[in-house]
């Protein structure tokens, strides 16, 4: 067997998980419902609505989204720290999907942000789209 043929597998696994990575929308992994990145969160939040999974990553986002934002809420309620969220009276769980999606997107490149914890992640996205402009 040449060296060719032995370096294919690897050669096509590099390939398979560069696509998965250069396209979110399209593939979760279950490895990405460990939450260990942003990175992971996106790709769940972002999975396209014809892709399989999607129903089960749909719950999955809105769940992560909706526990870091009432803890957000809690805490800074709680013990009258300062707010980094400030959203809008109506807005919405979706609206908050549709705001971490857009903000990971634009960082899609960034390994630091990306590499974070997914609440880091989602407490960034959300606290860009509805800064808090120096209301507590």
């Amino acid at each position: 067997m040449t060296s060719s043929y032995r370096q294919a597998p690897a050669m096509l696994a590099a390939l398979l998980a560069t696509a998965v990575i250069a396209s979110p929308a399209s593939a979760a992994q279950d490895a990405d419902f460990h939450y260990d990145s942003t990175e992971n969160l996106y790709r769940i939040c972002s999975l396209a609505p014809d892709a399989d999974g999607h129903l089960i990553a749909s719950f999955a986002c809105r769940a992560f989204l909706e526990a870091t934002v009432q803890y957000h809420d809690g805490v800074t309620a709680r013990n009258g720290l300062k707010r980094l969220i400030c959203y809008p009276q109506g807005a919405t769980i979706e609206d908050a999907r549709d705001a971490f999606v857009a903000w990971a997107q634009a960082n899609a490149e960034n390994k630091e942000l990306m590499g974070e914890q997914p609440v880091k992640g989602v407490v960034r996205a959300l606290a860009a789209k509805y800064p808090c402009k120096g209301k507590k």
